[in-house]
């Protein structure tokens, strides 16, 4: 098969011909029809983030199953799938308590080391080389997949629109749903509407949330953040962001604000952005040893009101929080 692989030194990927792997026991073999790439494979590709080399990038594919391995039960050869950029083992102690987002095997194994769960990758070269997966290794023709991280496809769905569910938007439904909790009638924020960001919107509009403001530098993207169902847009190249979703929430700030790019300044700002008892939901991946100043709580100036004259005093602390999603 065809197959990316980025080269140990290398600053792109190359296409090389590697053995078609074979699925062993609780893993379907993939043929990929669509992979997406996400900012993630941009960090390992510039050693952002440490990965082993020669590796397979990629993490959002859509496809057909070729081959299923032994135990596999529910998926057929010829079956449309897509699949998870988290492969939850299913045993460790995180996933019988159902939070696979944490999956023990799934973090030591193959985002530290690029192999699956016996320790062993199932991609090599031609004369033996290991070549290590970052999840299942996408970029290619084909990919092994746990098939604990699986999901069948109706018909009607394009396998090219489907792939980015593995990541984007499963992400971007984990921050929504777990990290922030969010409920109808919330304000909120998307700062940076890339492919997590751009999935945030509808899912936040679904939640009930309201307002729902888009942030970013770029016009395009707050174009479709709007055609996803923003209520309000923000250009941060124009204007200072956090002033304008303050302003906009009657200075009051949001209920939760999503970063989801991973940069020191839009972490800063996403955090700013939050009212009283709000949440601050980190997404975005930053590259290794970077960081970012986070204000510490702050008196807003609130307090009691009322139409007789009352002594100057200071208003109620404004109390922020910031967590981390089941994602990206």
């Amino acid at each position: 098969m065809r197959a990316a692989v980025l080269a140990a030194g290398a600053e792109t990927m190359s296409l090389e011909d590697l053995p078609t792997p074979e699925p062993r026991t609780g893993e379907v073999l993939i043929r990929v029809r669509a992979c997406g790439v996400c900012h993630t494979d941009l960090h390992v590709l510039r050693n952002e983030v440490p990965f082993p080399r020669p590796c397979v990038l990629g993490h959002e594919i859509a496809g057909v199953v070729a081959a299923v391995g032994p135990g596999v039960e529910g998926y057929a050869v010829g079956q449309r799938v897509v699949g998870a950029f988290l492969m939850p083992c299913g045993r460790c102690g995180f996933c019988v308590r159902g939070r696979d987002d944490l999956c023990e095997l799934f973090f030591t194994c193959n985002r530290q080391r690029g192999v699956l769960y016996d320790g062993q990758t199932r991609l090599r070269r031609p004369d033996g080389q290991p070549v290590w997966m970052y999840s299942m290794g996408g970029l290619a023709e084909y990919a092994v997949v746990p098939a604990t991280a699986l999901a069948p496809l109706p018909d009607d769905l394009p396998l090219e629109e489907a792939a980015v569910l593995g990541c984007a938007v499963l992400t971007a439904y984990g921050a929504v749903r777990h990290a922030a909790d969010l409920r109808a009638g919330m304000a909120v924020a998307v700062v940076a509407v890339g492919g997590v960001g751009a999935s945030l919107i509808p899912i936040a509009r679904a939640f009930g949330a309201w307002p729902v403001v888009a942030v970013d530098v770029r016009s395009e993207k707050l174009d479709l953040a709007r055609s996803l169902g923003a209520t309000h847009l923000v250009d941060a190249g124009r204007e200072d962001p956090v002033a304008a979703v303050r302003a906009l929430t009657g200075g009051r700030g949001v209920d939760v604000a999503f970063e989801a790019l991973g940069r020191p300044e839009t972490v800063g700002q996403a955090v700013e952005m939050v009212g009283d008892g709000g949440r601050a939901v980190l997404i975005g991946i930053a590259p290794v040893g970077v960081t970012a100043p986070l204000a510490t709580p702050v008196w807003s100036g609130g307090g009691c009101r009322s139409s007789a004259p009352t002594a100057p005093g200071p208003g109620p602390i404004s109390r922020r929080w910031w967590s981390w999603p089941a994602g990206a």
